[in-house]
This record gives structure tokens, sequence and C-alpha cells, in this order.
């Protein structure tokens, strides 16, 4: 809950004092469309991603490194340039701290479900706070 409370934190002032009237434009708009968004996301982006750098990935590739710090930067490095196609600085370090933490995650439980709802919880509440647009999503 602290790592989600600091996020919204630092997230809100962002959009507030870099595009102010994107704040929560979404929700208060469209809220229909908002929760669409979330259930496409979570179901379609979120869990696949999560198949492929987490759950495959680990299976795969672990055995391959001494170092587990090591591994789940280079896990945390793949999945950001995943998102290159977005061709925005703040995506990539964005998913790369979110690949550090997601990563950790599953390191840690094992769990493709527990790792994916957290990463649906990060996503959507970028979504929410208005910043969906950067991530190819109407707002």
């Amino acid at each position: 809950m602290i790592k989600l409370f600091l996020i919204a934190i630092i997230t809100s002032f962002y959009v507030y004092f870099t595009a102010p009237k994107n704040l929560f434009i979404v929700v208060l708009n469209k809220p229909l469309l908002w929760i669409l968004i979330l259930l496409f996301y979570s179901v379609f982006s979120v869990y696949p991603q999560e198949l492929l750098y987490r759950n495959f990935f680990f299976k795969r590739y672990l055995e391959l490194f001494k170092n587990e710090k090591l591994f789940l930067f280079i896990n945390a490095f793949l999945f950001s340039l995943a998102h290159l196609l977005f061709k925005n600085t703040l995506v990539l370090i964005l998913t790369f701290i979110g690949g550090l933490l997601f990563a950790y995650t599953y390191n840690k439980t094992k769990s493709t479900f527990l790792v994916s709802v957290e990463h649906s919880i990060y996503g959507c509440w970028l979504f929410t706070v208005g910043m969906g647009n950067m991530l190819g999503f109407p707002s």
C-alpha cells in the first residue's frame, strides 16, 4: 500500500504540474470509457505481459544467472524495452521501475496472479490520474 500511495502522490503532482487539464480527465468526463480501458488493459495487456516477462522469462532464464539482482534488473530492462513503441522516455522510465517492482514480486511469490494484480493496479492508476494518452489509450 505504501508503494501505491507514493506512486499516486508522485503521479498526481506530475500530471497537475505538467498537464493539469488531463488530471482525472477520463474518470470525470467519460466514466464508461474509463471502466472499459481498465478492463481491457488488465485482461488483454497486463496478463499477457506477465505471462511473458515474469512467468516464461523466470522459468526459462533464471538458471543462467548466478546474481539474482542482475537477473531482476535484466528482466526490468527488457520489460521497459518492450515499451519503446510509445517513443516516450517517461514511459521507459516508468516501465523500468514497474518492471523492477513486478520482477521482485514474482521472484518472491512465484504467482502470476499476484504480479498481474499489482501490475493492473499501478497501470490502471496511471489511466485514472490522466497519464493514459502516453500509453496509447484515449483520454
